[in-house]
């Protein structure tokens, strides 16, 4: 006997007499009973082999019920009703029903027919909607293939071969199938641009207050114009490529928070320079320091793979390196109480990000070299904040500031590209 699910016009309403006497005989037995409103519900907890509606017309509440399964009903659908038009029967096929006989003349054998006509149907669908979604997941992991071997060519400089083996041996390595691997690969790469493009807004926050101290204090002042001009292009050129991401309700709101930052910031740039304007640009740069900070965290958390964390570390140095050079000329040229205090902090910050970043596993022979000469040039930063109250020394807090920058942004790009942050 075939479990079967009844679906009466109302759930009390007693089984018409045609439809008892077709049963008997016949090789399917009802188990449930339902109406219009309650068939999915009842569907669902049951799980019936069979529905069987039997309705004396399709009216529009029926209509209503089988819209729920938008053409694809749990199991073979079944309708015995009056004789339909054939726009009638064109409507109950396009919302899923699998077979149709008169309620008239109603038997056990043609109830059995019925039936069978609608598992034979529901089973060919079945298998149809599979085969189609095994399609779709083999072109879905071939586009995810593709893009992830491109990326690992691109970023490590290797072949076609040499990538699609490093996906392979991932995924096995992990039990996992290829095609998943290489979107957990591309997804990683994402979150680490991503990441590293927040984490330049911090550093930039701190330039452009650094552009405009060292331009009050007169310290190359055309060299001051040119990077205020390509910091400003720069923050832009990020925030645009960040609302491009598909960010979670907290990073979307971290953006946003970041938005009024840089708004505020830039009507600050946009007054006539002096002691007080100056001031009042580094609290407004601040004001972003912190939102900048704050989306960055949310980007590492909604990433969700522990070898971002080293990337967020080193783009944090190129703030540190802004930030020290920054409140070292406000501490000389304002005698600003507040950034002299940062300092000493500061230094200590950089100098154990640094050490961190020496130590880590996640290395190789470039990034090595790379942190070498950031030690150097750390050297010579810290050299130029305590000769800051001469010529000399601030002009090598700019230059070393710069490099710093520079060096930082290189390394971040390194670790973006490296294997186990892609691989992570």
């Amino acid at each position: 006997m075939n479990p079967l699910l009844v679906v009466l016009h109302h759930e009390a309403t007693d089984l018409p007499e045609v439809l008892q006497r077709a049963f008997v005989g016949a090789h399917a037995a009802e188990v449930a009973r339902a109406s219009y409103r309650t068939m999915a519900p009842r569907a669902l907890s049951l799980a019936p082999r069979e529905i069987l509606i039997c309705v004396p017309a399709v009216t529009p509440d029926l209509v209503d019920a089988l819209q729920a399964w938008s053409g694809v009903p749990p199991c073979a659908l079944s309708l015995v009703s009056a004789p339909l038009n054939r726009e009638a029967h064109e409507k109950v096929a396009a919302l899923g029903v699998h077979a149709w006989a008169p309620i008239e003349g109603l038997d056990a054998r043609s109830l059995d027919a019925l039936l069978g006509r609608a598992r034979a149907r529901w089973q060919r669908e079945a298998a149809l909607r599979t085969e189609l979604e095994s399609l779709r997941t083999r072109l879905d992991e071939r586009k995810w293939v593709g893009r992830a071997k491109g990326l690992l060519m691109s970023a490590r400089g290797i072949g076609e071969d040499e990538a699609f083996g490093l996906l392979r041996g991932a995924a096995m390595h992990a039990n996992l199938r290829l095609g998943e691997v290489s979107r957990s690969v591309v997804e990683a790469s994402r979150w680490a641009d991503a990441i590293n493009r927040a984490g330049q807004l911090r550093m930039l926050s701190q330039r452009l207050v650094r552009v405009a101290a060292q331009a009050l204090a007169g310290i190359d002042a055309r060299r001051a114009r040119v990077l205020r001009t390509q910091s400003t292009e720069r923050v832009q050129d990020n925030l645009n490529h960040l609302a491009a991401f598909e960010l979670d309700e907290s990073g979307a709101q971290a953006l946003a928070d970041v938005r009024l930052a840089w708004q505020s910031l830039e009507t600050a740039l946009a007054t006539r320079l002096g002691p007080k304007a100056l001031i009042d640009i580094d609290a407004r740069a601040d004001t972003l320091l912190s939102a900048a900070e704050a989306l960055t965290g949310a980007l590492e958390a909604s990433g969700a793979r522990r070898a971002l964390r080293i990337v967020n570390i080193c783009g944090r140095q190129r703030m540190r390196a802004q930030r020290l050079a920054k409140d070292a000329l406000l501490a000389s040229t304002l005698s600003a109480d507040a950034s002299r205090a940062r300092l000493a902090p500061t230094m200590d910050e950089f100098e154990s990000a640094l050490l961190e970043l020496e130590r880590a596993p996640l290395s190789s022979p470039e990034i090595r070299t790379a942190l070498a000469g950031a030690r150097d040039e750390w050297l010579q930063l810290v050299h130029g904040v305590r000769e800051a109250d001469s010529a000399e020394g601030r002009s090598a807090l700019v230059r070393s500031s710069d490099a710093l920058v520079d060096t930082f942004d290189h390394l971040t790009a390194s670790y973006e590209h490296s294997l186990q942050v892609i691989m992570s």
